[in-house]
């Protein structure tokens, strides 16, 4: 029987464990986060993610897909995961945490409103109609005119599961501007399908549709997505994407306690 708690990042959904005592079984890891992440036989989420100690930081994250593989960042589950710890005492209003690409800085203001440090961008190649670039996970950036017109799910999947992707895979993010903000939706590689928001796609796609339009050197960027509002915050030096704050809610929903 494990205690869960489960967060939401305008509507990117996860599942959290306190694992700093090793609660979580290991032993047929994949087949129970499989099995928590289903919406009809589970919990149902986005993705499941451990907090655990860190010897160099307040606490460590470890994130898992939602089918069952370790994933690369995930930037609405780091801010997650701050709330989280939050709530369990670990920290107050600062921290520095360790996710699989290296330490964030983070602010916690309250569930509406937590700032998560993302990591510096130093390529990111673009096209007449797409740009190509990692800001913590691989991403897609396809510029378009209408993305309520896309059909997410089948674009993106055909994309993602293109011969230059295939074989690690990336997700795919469709943006388009819109008065003084971007709307952007995303196909997740890993959940392998549309999510309601993806914390490192907003931050590619703000970055990708600077580089491609703008050419601004500090910027602050409002995104709506299927869940909600997000906001990107950078600074460009040189060729540099750096200083980059993701922002929104990171909301607890329910706590619980299941066998597994």
């Amino acid at each position: 029987m494990l205690k869960f708690y489960k967060y939401q990042g305008a509507g990117n959904d996860f599942i959290l464990f306190d694992n700093r005592e090793r609660v979580f079984p290991m032993l047929d890891r994949e087949n129970n986060i499989l099995k928590l992440c289903d919406r009809r036989f589970g919990i149902g989420a986005d993705g499941v993610m451990l907090l655990e100690n860190s010897g160099t930081s307040d606490f460590k994250m470890i994130y898992y897909n939602s089918d069952g593989k370790e994933g690369s960042m995930c930037g609405n589950g780091g801010r997650c995961i701050v709330s989280f710890a939050n709530d369990l005492g670990i920290i107050d209003h600062k921290t520095t945490f360790m996710a699989v690409d290296g330490l964030h800085d983070a602010f916690y203001h309250s569930p509406l409103n937590v700032e998560l440090h993302m990591k510096d961008v130093t390529k990111v190649d673009v096209s007449n109609d797409y740009a190509v670039l990692d800001t913590g996970s691989p991403h897609y950036v396809k510029f378009v005119n209408d993305v309520g017109k896309v059909k997410v799910f089948a674009e993106g999947r055909e994309i993602r599961n293109s011969p230059e992707f295939v074989d690690k895979g990336i997700n795919v993010n469709f943006v388009q501007k819109e008065d003084d903000h971007l709307i952007v939706y995303t196909y997740e590689r890993g959940v392998e399908a549309e999510t309601l928001a993806c914390g490192t796609g907003v931050t590619a796609s703000v970055i990708a549709f600077n580089e491609h339009q703008y050419q601004k050197n500090e910027d602050s960027v409002e995104v709506y997505v299927k869940g909600g509002k997000l906001k990107v915050n950078f600074k460009k030096v040189g060729q540099v994407y750096t200083d980059i704050w993701l922002i929104g809610p990171a909301i607890k929903v329910f706590e619980g306690v299941i066998e597994i």
